[in-house]
């Protein structure tokens, strides 16, 4: 018999791996009977040289899965990977609700270059031959063209039977709020409320905040040393687990290679070395909570656009109060001392000074 999830939540806890939180421990009720229910559903069999299904698994009328919000560091994620780790079906997939969303986007476009009246079915039937269950990590809508499709699109896959387990940092009913048309998405605020357990965590302390707050944030030189440094300080927050992240800004992709749970790590030329925007950085800021920037040089009118866009992304992390880990050649005050837009500079390495401050990893 499986062991219960408390129970491995309890180990974790034992070794020193996870903080005991009764917020934290009172969710996993929850995922251990949808752990058992899943469990207990028919399962693929072999069909020939292909896997196929004996019949369709039905679920019992009522809830489908699980929807966990709360605020940032919370546990939501780990909650949810520990669950998905340890549900016993092999047809699961967990994947980060925006790049969910973005394949979706995709699959549509393909449908309806085929003629099809409703390009939403053949889609969601694609969802369903793969998957019994759908975990996604920080449910979020900000784009019309989302909002305009996830109701159905949902309602198909509940009706399959499809489970879901969600992490997000707001309530259903703050979902998309403020959206254009934001009357034609209330629907499936009240689909999500119907279909799924609505549970805010009740912990009361943000795990990140705390292993941020009072340490070390600004390394420099960014050598070796400071490469190990955030390598520990990465693991600690992801477990060591990364996977990629695609914003899609204005018809554009950018590419977060390195994302998990509301954190990325990306090196200075990846964000700066290349022709972003303002727009860009501002839908980083909407995606992350916690930004590990590494090898930023010093600065010179050499590389004035590369100064520039660091500008830029500063001041957008700075204003939206993301968490910034940073390695650099020198130190905020020397980056860039000499050439057009030194003397601006100075506002900039004020603002990552401040960032670096306790104050700042607890807001």
């Amino acid at each position: 018999m499986a062991q219960h999830l408390q129970a491995i939540y309890d180990t974790r806890v034992a070794e020193g791996l996870l903080r005991p939180d009764p917020g934290q421990r009172q969710v996993l009720l929850q995922l251990e009977e949808l752990r058992e229910t899943l469990e207990e559903r028919p399962q693929v069999v072999p069909s020939g040289r292909f896997f196929g299904r004996l019949f369709k698994p039905t679920m019992p009328e009522g809830k489908r899965g699980l929807y966990l919000w709360g605020g940032v560091g919370r546990g939501k994620s780990m909650l949810m990977d520990l669950f998905f780790a340890h549900a016993g079906i092999a047809r699961k997939r967990r994947v980060h609700f925006h790049a969910f969303m973005q394949e979706i986007q995709t699959a549509l476009h393909e449908a309806r270059k085929t003629g099809v009246d409703d390009a939403i079915k053949p889609v969601a039937d694609a969802v369903v031959k793969e998957v019994d269950l759908l975990c996604f990590d920080e449910m979020q809508i900000t784009d019309i063209a989302d909002a305009m499709i996830v109701g159905r699109l949902f309602e198909k896959l509940f009706e399959a039977g499809v489970v879901i387990v969600t992490t997000s940092n707001r309530p259903p009913q703050d979902l998309y709020k403020d959206g254009l048309n934001r009357q034609l998405f209330l629907p499936f605020i009240n689909l999500l409320a119907d279909k799924l357990n609505v549970h805010e965590i009740a912990s009361v302390t943000d795990y990140r905040q705390d292993r941020l707050a009072g340490e070390q944030t600004y390394f420099t030189p960014a050598n070796s040393a400071a490469r190990k440094a955030i390598d520990q300080i990465w693991n600690d927050l992801s477990g060591g687990k990364s996977e990629e992240l695609v914003l899609e800004v204005k018809g554009r992709e950018v590419h977060l290679p390195v994302y998990w749970a509301g954190m990325t790590r990306a090196d200075f030329w990846e964000l700066c070395g290349k022709p972003l925007g303002p727009a860009d950085y501002l839908a980083l800021v909407g995606a992350v909570k916690l930004l590990i920037l590494e090898n930023v040089p010093r600065l010179d009118s050499s590389k004035f656009n590369e100064a520039k866009r660091f500008v830029t992304l500063v001041d957008a992390l700075y204003e939206g109060g993301t968490k910034v880990i940073i390695s650099a050649e020198e130190e905020p005050e020397r980056l860039y001392i000499e050439g057009s837009g030194s003397f601006e500079f100075e506002r900039t390495a004020s603002r990552l000074r401040e960032m670096q401050s306790a104050d700042w990893a607890r807001e």
